[in-house]
């Protein structure tokens, strides 16, 4: 019997926590529209107000300041947007300044147009330029309006974290608004908001180990809010119209409960199986190339190229193996191109590379498994080099 496969590739999704597992099946039959007033609708209201104070807690923040979605791109879409009001009276932004290595859902500028985004260079390291974005901060128009900077806190492909907290004191020097996606973060890093220093942070559901088809937009406060992308019938206090989706983000809520619980010894026990994994990656193939291994990364993360390997040929070949792992970022319909987080960082992107990403439940027979596959896949590029 072959044996069950491997899963490597959470920071894609995580597999359901088993407290959001249980959270959902016990609020199975809250069937209420949380919009309604009778007993049924209010039972659904209370539960949904419950998830919202986890998540709360998951930034250090009022309940008041959190914004449920359908997932972290509405999210984005939500605050990435020129059009915000303080109270009731309009405020205008500028221009959108972001990272060369954001997510597809920060790079496309949300509803500003093309026109009023500026990529924001980032070292060879994957790092984040925080002296060309004061540059650009300094020549920033401000008769069109304030600036808004959006940094990711973890890259989704490198694992590298950025110097978000230095970057908010740049952004806050120019008066402007600072937004993070703080999604492969969560869970991971501590994440308050007052300490970051940003006005919003971005978390999903499903990248903590609750359900797909939430998220959340969390504010620092409540005066400051962007115009809404969904209108309707006026529900999350008129930010996102639309019936809550009260089974996912129960579970959200219960997912972002959990991995706050033992944070700093999770992640200890994490990086420790990562080193292991590195290890035997070198052992097996001396050139192998991770990528951001000098810099600050998340735990669980590794990026690397085998050199005479495709990205392509090699997802497929781990898949073989039995190892579900990724060529970069999941959120491309499926394709596999070059990675432009690579190329920003001024490396080789024509091979492409491959993500591992590791999480709660991975234990040490899985980094075994995983080595052994690994040390198969470089022995038969080899074979098929010294062939050719």
């Amino acid at each position: 019997m072959a044996p069950p496969r491997l899963y490597l590739d959470w920071n894609a999704t995580a597999p359901l926590h088993p407290a959001a597992r249980e959270a959902i099946m016990r609020a199975i039959d809250i069937f209420g529209n949380p919009n309604s007033v009778h007993g049924e609708g209010r039972a659904a209201r209370a539960a949904i107000e419950g998830a919202r104070r986890k998540v709360a807690a998951l930034a250090g923040t009022d309940p008041g300041n959190v914004i449920f979605t359908s997932g972290a791109t509405e999210a984005a879409n939500l605050v990435l947007t020129p059009d915000f009001r303080m109270g009731r009276t309009p405020l205008q932004l500028g221009h959108l300044y972001f990272s060369a290595v954001e997510h597809l859902a920060v790079r496309e500028g949300g509803r500003f147009p093309k026109d009023r985004t500026t990529e924001i260079p980032v070292t060879d390291a994957g790092i984040v330029d925080l002296q060309a974005l004061a540059a650009l901060l300094d020549a920033h128009d401000k008769s069109t309006g304030l600036p808004m900077v959006a940094i990711m806190f973890v890259n989704n492909e490198t694992g590298i974290v950025q110097p978000v907290e230095e970057a908010a004191k740049i952004v806050r020097a120019h008066g402007g608004l600072f937004v993070v996606d703080a999604v492969q973060a969560a869970g991971r890093l501590p994440i308050e908001i007052e300490r970051i220093g940003a006005d919003f942070i971005i978390v999903s559901s499903h990248k903590i180990g609750g359900p797909k088809g939430a998220g959340a937009l969390i504010a620092r406060g409540e005066a400051l809010m962007p115009k809404a992308l969904i209108r309707g019938g006026g529900q999350e206090k008129g930010h996102r119209s639309g019936t809550q989706n009260s089974l996912a983000l129960i579970g959200f809520g219960a997912a972002a409960e959990a991995v706050l619980q033992d944070l700093e010894e999770r992640n200890a026990a994490i990086a420790a199986l990562r080193g292991r994994l590195e290890a035997g990656m070198h052992a097996a193939a001396p050139d192998v190339i991770i990528h951001g291994a000098g810099g600050p990364r998340v735990a669980n993360t590794i990026f690397f190229t085998l050199p005479c390997l495709k990205a392509e040929t090699g997802q497929i070949a781990f898949d073989l193996e039995g190892v579900a792992l990724s060529a970069g970022s999941a959120c491309s319909s499926g394709k596999v191109g070059e990675s432009h987080v690579l190329t920003a960082m001024g490396r080789d992107a024509k091979l492409g590379a491959l993500r591992i990403s590791l999480g709660f439940s991975t234990t040490e027979e899985d980094i075994d498994r995983a080595i052994a596959a690994f040390a198969k896949i470089a022995c038969r590029r080899r074979s098929a080099g010294e062939a050719a």
